[in-house]
């Protein structure tokens, strides 16, 4: 084993120690998103998608390196998703893909198992705890056959070398890649992930011995799960796992990282566990020098003090963080300066904005201001401040008194609708839906012709009243789509907007939106997170004018589409000294107005998107209830100022925590459409026990995925939701938005939706009035008693 006090490491500078826990790796102008777009598309060869991967991670580690960081991590860089590349690492493949990848090239597996193929559906993909990151879920059962596959780890260790550089591997660590995984449909009964730790850690021990024999000096095993609320059971075995690597003879040190908060019980497990390291998120989940020293064992250990934030993009106050660093450097002997997480959720350089204030530039790091941040702290730890530092710049007046009068005049009156139980008929009467109405989630695909649309208007190449005459084509090219598939409630296709917050974003005030300001949100997919720094109002209706378009070209019901305040707030960069539940106050009133003009012109079903309420879930449950209190008021604020034959809708992503089920029904929501494509049964569970008593869309397939559904798949997810609880209340949608997706692929997911959903109208309409259940012998192509 490698010493901790081995003076030949560049890792292991007794001073001015610096790291960061993770980097952006999409490329600063997005460059693996256009290689992986072109490969996909089959425009671009394996050859070129590697080499541009190579670029990229290279670039990183020498960007790093001139940045004054003495410690660099590695295998940080990923083709799609870091949690896929870790399960891979471990050889996890599920059983249905084993015969699909047995000859294809390590890059070539990632994107099946990401993608999927044929009749093959994608792993899931769900959020990454507490972030808006979304990763493709891992799946387990006992007949799991994992194995060692470190090739690709050692080809970059060792690429790095040859670059004069040592790089510290990024690895899930074991507890929580098991944790972050799911349970496999074959698995049997009582069957969990964390069943397989032992097996999983014989992979482990594996990797620390190759890793060693590389010539690898230390590795960082993230544990982001341990950050959230656990059982003492789980505590006790992420303590025994860490007590056996730490045995392994021969081995890198090892430093184990708890992202997105506080390690809570699991802090002192792991501080009695022979590691040698441990990185604390200082920002989410601060604790004093005193708290700390107190953890028998830590003050032995070495400490990555996570000060600067890697989730937020606002400037460290580096008087204050320096404090508190010589507080913890009086207890610690060993401190290295680091950040509360990888820095992946952020932009790349603030630097690349042209279009924002200067003054709110000046109050803003992106992620390479993060890690000169970190070098600079690092070194006035041992120096004291530069003369170049400079306190925090005040912000340019954004208080809007007229915004703050109203935000104060709110009332629980205000968040109380007329009962559901009167509601209900009056909207059943006005929409004249069919059993099991179908309906997409609102985004249809963004189309080359209208992102050169899109882009023309940007650069002055077109007027607004041409660019809008391109809106309206698609508009309508959408409606008809839609009725030939035969959809029963329709949307415009959100063609005008480019992302669901930042659309909004740019129509508020109170709210900047940056030109570069990308960040990954899933495989090629990126984002702009709009920079909320102000009191918010409306000054102008934001979706009435394509609604009521889309609303004059057809008969059948057009939903309003409005991004609901809760998630507006989860996916912008907030300021730190705002308090959240009085801005999303002041975001619920903003959809509130929408809604109303909304209705003003005739719109019957308004659909206000809350997929981020679980992002901002505290991760311990003793602050959960507080939360979960203002974030389902404001979500009633912007709701029920609705007519009582107005159908509300509302988007959720996967949230089957109980208290998560309980806060769907607060919402007084008419209809909840629900992420759950292949985790539904806890959906079923929560509709059996009463705990959702409205209208529910468990979304039947993955929007994201280019797997098209077959009939017989789609009709027998959806039978299991009429068998559980009856038919009256159900839906049949996708799990989201379809704008990642071409044409050619969901027209065929559509049509197979829909036929599903008519398969069962007619069983049905067979068994006559006042039926809601239905035999499996009744369902034309179905076996009797499969799915029963």
């Amino acid at each position: 084993m490698t010493s901790s006090s081995s003076p030949s490491s560049p890792h292991l500078e007794p001073t001015r120690a610096s790291s960061v826990l993770g980097y952006p790796r999409i490329g600063p102008r997005r460059e693996l998103k256009r290689a992986l777009e072109r490969y996909w598309h089959g425009d671009g060869t394996r050859t070129e998608l590697l080499a541009t991967g190579r670029r990229l991670r290279e670039a990183t580690w020498h960007d790093l390196v001139a940045k004054g960081l003495t410690q660099i991590p590695g295998n940080t860089f990923s083709f799609y998703d870091h949690i896929l590349d870790d399960a891979l690492l471990v050889g996890a493949i599920p059983a249905r893909f084993r015969e699909l990848t047995r000859d294809l090239t390590p890059v070539d597996t990632v994107f099946a198992l990401a993608r999927g193929r044929a009749d093959v559906p994608p792993l899931e993909l769900v959020p990454l705890q507490g972030t808006s990151y979304l990763y493709r879920q891992p799946e387990f059962d006992e007949a799991s056959e994992l194995g060692l596959r470190p090739g690709e780890l050692l080809a970059e260790v060792a690429r790095a070398r040859e670059l004069g550089l040592e790089i510290r591997p990024v690895v899930t660590g074991p507890v929580s890649l098991l944790l972050l995984g799911k349970t496999s449909p074959e698995a049997a009964p009582g069957f969990t992930p964390l069943d397989l730790l032992d097996r999983m850690l014989q992979q482990y021990e594996a990797l620390l011995g190759v890793l060693a024999e590389a010539g690898v000096t230390c590795v960082q095993f993230d544990e982001p799960c341990m950050t959230m609320e656990r059982a003492p059971d789980e505590i006790d075995r992420l303590r025994g796992a860490y007590d056996r690597l730490a045995a392994v003879p021969a081995r890198p040190r090892i430093l184990v990282t708890g992202e997105y908060g506080d390690l809570g019980d699991a802090l002192p497990a792991l501080a009695a566990t022979g590691i040698e390291a441990i990185g604390l998120d200082l920002v989410h989940g601060r604790r004093t020098a005193a708290e700390l020293a107190a953890v028998p064992g830590l003050a032995a250990k070495r400490l990555y003090a996570g000060v600067v934030d890697g989730q937020n993009v606002w400037r460290t106050d580096k008087f204050a963080t320096l404090d508190y660093l010589r507080e913890l450097r009086a207890v610690f002997a060993d401190v290295v300066v680091s950040t509360s997480c990888t820095l992946l959720h952020v932009p790349y350089d603030v630097h690349a904005e042209t279009d924002l204030p200067p003054e709110l530039v000046d109050s803003l790091a992106f992620a390479e201001q993060k890690v000169a941040e970190v070098v600079s702290l690092a070194h006035a730890l041992e120096d004291g401040p530069t003369p170049r530092w400079r306190p925090l710049p005040v912000l340019p007046s954004a208080r809007r008194e007229d915004v703050r009068a109203r935000t104060a005049r709110v009332d629980d009156d205000d968040k109380v609708r007329v009962p559901y139980a009167d509601r209900a008929p009056r909207q059943a009467g006005r929409l004249g839906l069919p059993t099991l109405p179908t309906a997409t989630l609102g985004s249809f695909p963004q189309t080359v012709q209208i992102r050169r649309a899109r882009r023309d208007l940007a650069e002055g190449r077109i007027d607004y009243a041409r660019y809008c005459d391109y809106l309206r084509a698609e508009i309508a090219a959408v409606i008809r789509l839609q009725e030939d598939i035969g959809l029963d409630v329709l949307v415009h296709g959100e063609v005008e907007r480019n992302d669901m917050v930042q659309y909004f974003a740019e129509l508020l005030d109170g709210f900047a939106a940056t030109r570069n300001g990308w960040v990954q949100s899933y495989g090629s997919r990126c984002v702009r997170p709009p920079i909320l720094y102000g009191d918010v109002a409306r000054p102008a209706p934001m979706t009435v004018e394509w609604t009521g378009y889309a609303q004059s070209l057809t008969d059948r019901p057009v939903k309003g589409m409005i991004t609901g305040p809760v998630t507006m707030l989860a996916r912008s960069f907030c300021r730190t000294d705002l308090a959240l539940p009085e801005v999303a106050t002041q975001l619920a009133l903003a959809v509130r107005d929408e809604v109303a003009d909304l209705e003003a012109a005739g719109t019957a079903i308004i659909q206000i998107d809350e997929p981020a309420i679980r992002e901002l879930l505290p991760r311990r449950g003793a602050d959960r209830r507080a939360y979960l209190d203002w974030a389902v008021g404001t979500f009633r604020l912007a709701s029920a100022g609705a007519r009582p034959d107005t159908q509300i809708h509302t988007h959720m992503t996967y949230s089957s925590l109980q208290v998560m089920t309980e806060a769907i029904e607060e919402l007084d929501a008419d209809v909840t459409n629900i992420v759950a494509t292949r985790s539904i049964e806890w959906v079923l569970d929560a509709l059996t026990d009463h705990t959702l008593t409205r209208q529910v869309a468990p979304g039947v397939y993955e929007s994201r995925s280019g797997f098209v559904p077959d009939i017989d798949l789609l009709h027998e997810r959806l039978l299991r939701a009429v068998d559980a609880v009856g038919v009256e209340r159900l839906w049949a949608v996708p799990d989201g938005g379809l704008k990642s997706r071409y044409t050619w692929q969901l027209e065929p997911s559509l049509r197979n939706l829909v036929t599903a959903a008519r398969r069962i109208r007619r069983a049905v309409a067979r068994q006559g009035p006042g039926s809601n259940k239905i035999g499996a012998e009744q369902v034309p192509g179905r076996e009797p008693g499969i799915g029963s």
